[in-house]
């Protein structure tokens, strides 16, 4: 009972969510359809205060505390920027596609934030978000599965080899360089 209270409390966490939560999970040696449950169950409790409360709290902050209206207005203009290009192109599929990806930052927490920026209903909202996490939780349970079947019939030296190899082909793909032409300064 301990592990699973463990992997519920990590899947709630901003920045581990189900994405890391189901790889410890599988390691303290839980099923995996025990650790994908509760991962995605500890995902959407904080999803559904942030639908929930993200409006009255993040104004009566920025009302009130000078410094709560800087970071406010930081964390939702940075929001705005990584997910404009994927909500302007495929609108709520744009929102399930934003939450589903398995990189940091951009999972349930931030795709409540997402949510609550573009004017979805809370419902709706509610039920994008839940796609997402659920396809990202399939996407983190298959390479945590691979990782583990390349590692048993390998070694862990093969699988870092592997990490490293992906990693480095996909960097230009994640990071493109900036466009040429004039330079902001």
């Amino acid at each position: 009972m301990v592990e699973e209270t463990q992997i519920l409390i990590l899947a709630m966490a901003p920045v581990s969510e189900l994405r890391g939560a189901i790889p410890v999970g599988v390691s303290l040696g839980l099923p995996f359809w025990k650790v994908f449950l509760i991962s995605y169950i500890g995902n959407l409790i904080p999803v559904i205060f942030l639908l929930l409360f993200l409006e009255p709290i993040s104004c009566f902050l920025s009302k009130n505390f000078r410094i709560f209206k800087i970071f406010f207005n930081y964390l939702f203009k940075r929001t705005r920027r990584n997910s404009q290009p994927l909500i302007a192109k495929y609108g709520k599929l744009g929102l399930v596609l934003f939450v589903a990806i398995p990189l940091p930052v951009t999972g349930g927490w931030t795709g409540a934030i997402t949510s609550w920026i573009f004017g979805f209903s809370r419902k709706l909202g509610f039920v994008l978000i839940s796609l997402g996490i659920l396809i990202a939780g399939g996407i983190v349970s298959l390479l945590t599965w691979l990782g583990i079947a390349i590692e048993k019939y390998f070694n862990w030296q093969t699988l870092i080899i592997i990490i490293f190899l992906v990693l480095f082909c996909s960097l230009p793909h994640l990071f493109p360089p900036p466009p040429k032409g004039r330079r902001r300064i």
